[in-house]
């Protein structure tokens, strides 16, 4: 029997590769001789690094600008002429000093600093993931630290982050890196929602990175000033509004183009190659609901095994089910533990025990559709199970 494991992190819990072992060690206690591949998986955002270092591509790290102006050292991924970027290792939520949220002041400068160090890499292309920022800066800060010089009335430089966009009223792209040219951009995202309006990046993302309703407004006309100075069509382009509208500056000033983040991750790190012959597919994530169908790792690994019609357990942290499931099952940790801090703080145990729970219910499916037979005074005769 053949099962791959491929989860995705459950974010400020564990990452895919701690879930993936967890989950291994689960099914092996039940099915020792099972064959189990592990699939680090990413959507994107957070934990996606992690996926495309299993993939052969090489870890390279850097001293940049955290969103808040602070000092982080985060990793970028190298391959050949392609280089992985994944923009929360610079400027995501995880890296705010203190874990304490600024929506008006935060940075994407980092994210541009990891650029350059993928420029200076060699790189040709530059996949960009988007995911866990905790910044609506228009990608503003990225530009900044490329070369370009956002400045006020009086010719000053701007101060950092979205709230000052407001004060901006010329943009010198004079000062930008030229190897920008040559090379090909790719936002790894699922996020369509364009750059302002009520599905913009100021409205539906900034509260969750710190934004009180006044400044959702403030950052919205910062935006929209912002994006009027730019000009062009990219501001409704589905996907401008991503990591707090990073997406447009992507689109305006690197070419970029758009592609599933799942879907291109998993044919970095060869998911079709590796799922040949599997009797079963486990993933995970930290929580299952309505966000999930729009384009989270479980569910563009599920589109994937239902090309090969191979049944798809999920694991997950907490799942809201009550429209069903496309899963063959969806096992929780809270069904075990109750208690959510405590499932977030230790999921190992509760992991494991899902996954030889799975097992277990593997098990029990086989036995019942190949029954053993026993020997009696004429034909042999299948065991019935009630």
């Amino acid at each position: 029997m053949k099962i791959v494991i491929a989860p995705d992190s459950f974010k400020g819990s564990a990452s895919s590769p701690e879930i993936a072992e967890w989950i291994e060690i689960g099914i092996h206690s039940v099915i020792p001789d099972c064959e189990t591949v592990k699939v680090a998986i990413g959507d994107g955002g957070e934990g996606s690094l992690d996926a495309i270092l299993s993939a052969g591509f090489s870890a390279h790290t850097y001293e940049v600008t955290g969103p808040l102006g602070n000092p982080v050292t985060a990793m970028i991924a190298i391959k050949g002429e392609t280089a992985f970027i994944e923009m929360a290792q610079a400027s995501g939520l995880s890296q705010l000093p203190g874990g304490e949220k600024s929506a008006l002041t935060a940075s994407s400068f980092g994210a541009g600093q990891l650029i350059l160090a993928a420029l200076n890499n060699g790189a040709k292309k530059i996949i960009l993931a988007v995911g866990g920022s905790a910044t609506t800066d228009a990608g503003s800060g990225a530009l900044q630290a490329l070369g370009a010089k956002l400045t006020d009335s009086a010719g000053n430089e701007i101060a950092r982050g979205g709230g000052a966009l407001i004060d901006c009223v010329k943009i010198d792209v004079a000062g930008l890196d030229p190897r920008l040219a040559n090379t090909s951009f790719v936002l790894a995202s699922d996020v369509e929602n364009p750059l302002l309006g009520v599905e913009g990046a100021a409205r539906v993302f900034s509260p969750q990175k710190g934004a009180s309703p006044k400044e959702v407004e403030l950052l919205e006309k910062s935006l929209a000033h912002f994006a009027s100075i730019v000009g062009g069509q990219y501001a409704t382009a589905p996907g401008s509004g991503a990591a707090g509208g990073f997406g447009f500056m992507a689109y305006t000033f690197l070419s970029a183009t758009a592609e599933s983040g799942i879907d291109l991750i998993l044919d970095l790190v060869e998911f079709d190659r590796q799922v040949i012959g599997a009797d079963y597919i486990i993933t995970g994530e930290g929580r299952f609901d309505s966000q999930s169908v729009k384009g989270k790792a479980p569910w563009g690994i599920l589109q994937r095994a239902a090309k090969s019609s191979i049944p798809t357990f999920l694991i997950c942290g907490d799942a809201d089910t009550h429209q069903g499931s496309p899963f063959k099952e969806v096992l929780t940790l809270t069904s075990l533990e109750p208690d959510i801090d405590t499932c977030i703080s230790n999921p190992a145990p509760l992991v494991t025990q899902l996954g030889a729970e799975i097992a277990v219910r593997i098990t029990r499916r086989r036995e019942k559709e190949n029954p053993p037979t026993v020997c009696v005074d004429g034909p042999s005769l299948p065991l019935i199970y009630p």
